[in-house]
């Protein structure tokens, strides 16, 4: 027996307690431009579908890893144009991802300050008031993170 397809709806709150998302940043993801219209019942009460919660939760992670919300706003655009802007999304991806790395290896590079300062406490070290090694150390890793403007 044939058993047409019934695509899934979601409401705005049962999509906002599956992504954690809040009906209000929900909304304006929306009105943003971030994710595509989405379509409305009768009553003009949103009806979300799978494929709007893919998108969302995929915008969401490109916000969640530093993307401004123009090049959220750029990518979701490039991707409703279809398949002819598939180039254009991997560069703005690779661009991004490229930019997540350099602020990993930041990070990496503050946490081994922030280690040594905690290794120096768990020795039961107190800073001398010249000439410290373990101060002179520290200097030296905190000062190759100074960039000049």
């Amino acid at each position: 027996m044939y058993t047409p397809f019934v695509a899934q709806e979601w409401t705005l709150r049962e999509v906002s307690e599956q992504t954690g998302l809040s009906t209000h940043t929900l909304r304006y993801y929306e009105r943003a431009g971030l994710l595509a219209p989405v379509a409305r019942t009768d009553g003009g009460h949103r009806r979300y579908s799978e494929r709007d919660i893919d998108s969302l939760l995929f915008l969401t992670k490109l916000r969640l890893t530093g993307m401004p919300i123009a090049g959220v706003r750029r990518y979701a655009e490039l991707a409703r144009q279809g398949e002819s802007t598939i180039h254009a999304r991997q560069q703005i991806l690779q661009d991004h991802r490229a930019a997540m790395i350099e602020q990993r290896e930041e990070i990496e590079r503050n946490l081994a300050a922030i280690d040594y300062k905690i290794a120096l406490y768990e020795r039961g070290w107190i800073p001398e008031p010249f000439n410290d090694p373990a101060l002179a150390e520290l200097r030296q890793l905190c000062a190759t993170q100074i960039k000049p403007t």
